[in-house]
């Protein structure tokens, strides 16, 4: 994927010049075990250990510094039984932004892992599907299987940064800024987005939760938290569509990531990847058995538990809508 076109779906035209070019990162914040049958629709005849990973994304130009997702407290994270491996938002020093000085902040959607710390970017807007707005305000939120996946105290950060007019709404794509095209990809929640970023080897799709692992996606195994499975199903096409390729296609909990691409800078294998790279070939069997040794480039946990709010093929069907 190169040049103006995101994939051969759709062609974003030039408006003044070559398109920038973004330096790209994955940070990992936090970890949970779980094991794979929490993972697929259905579960997994051959269950055992599948770590996921939490991650917000930075793409960085020298005009600008975009925030892909915040994360969510130590709060949060103590309530919900995760591991948290660094505030996501004071990680950002590490690659020279200063989170007061961020002005742009993409929410691929508002699960409680993607939407949190609004107070902490006072000076952001917030790029939002309308109907992931709509959806985490409204009447659906009665039910514990949709609201387990979101924190109040988010969504009402969220409803006063609009009336504050800093969050900017869309109906369908959207290109909020020069080389960031935002794609909807319903499915897991109804306003879920793609991130289309420009970069030195071309287009990058974050797909966030859109797939949350690469498994998801290649074999076409529905993730359990599902809004509507047949969007699902559909998104996972529109993301190869948009890609082009699965190499240009980062999903939104998968501890390959983390394998697969490069640190942004020694000392930070397994917290930030250099999203900008090409990553290595993709394993034909991923192991996912754990902590790797000390200095692999993967710090994942395992775990065969979801918490509540969780994903799992129980909670599929008794109250879980999120990651």
């Amino acid at each position: 994927m190169s040049g103006n076109k995101v994939g051969s779906a759709g062609t974003l035209e030039r408006r003044d010049g070559p398109l920038p070019e973004y330096a790209l990162y994955a940070i990992r914040y936090a970890t949970r075990e779980a094991g794979r049958s929490s993972h697929f629709m259905g579960g997994d005849r051959h269950d055992g250990p599948m770590p996921m990973d939490y991650y917000v994304w930075l793409a960085v130009h020298p005009d600008r510094a975009v925030l892909v997702d915040m994360g969510f407290s130590a709060e949060a994270a103590a309530r919900r039984g995760r591991e948290l491996l660094c505030d996501p938002i004071d990680t950002l020093a590490e690659l020279g932004v200063d989170p007061q000085a961020v002005r742009d902040v993409v929410l691929t959607h508002l699960h409680y892992d993607h939407a949190g710390n609004f107070e902490r970017l006072p000076q952001a807007r917030f790029h939002v599907q309308e109907a992931e707005m709509h959806f985490a305000a409204g009447r659906h939120m009665r039910y514990r299987y949709y609201a387990s996946g979101y924190e109040a105290d988010d969504i009402a950060n969220a409803v006063r940064a609009n009336l504050d007019g800093r969050v900017m709404q869309y109906r369908g794509r959207a290109e909020p800024l020069p080389g960031i095209v935002l794609e909807p990809v319903p499915g897991h929640s109804p306003g879920e987005q793609a991130v289309c970023v420009h970069t030195r080897r071309g287009w990058v799709v974050l797909a966030s939760d859109a797939s949350h692992y690469y498994e998801n996606l290649l074999r076409r195994r529905p993730y359990p938290a599902a809004h509507h499975v047949d969007e699902m199903l559909e998104s996972f096409d529109r993301l190869l569509e948009l890609a082009g390729g699965v190499e240009r296609i980062v999903p939104g909990h998968d501890p390959l990531v983390m394998q697969l691409y490069p640190p942004a800078a020694p000392g930070l294998q397994g917290r930030i990847a250099r999203l900008d790279a090409e990553p290595a070939p993709m394993p034909a069997k991923p192991a996912r058995t754990g902590r790797p040794a000390a200095g692999a480039s993967s710090e994942g946990k395992v775990s065969a538990s979801a918490g509540p709010g969780e994903a799992s093929s129980a909670a599929a069907a008794s109250g879980g809508a999120s990651s």
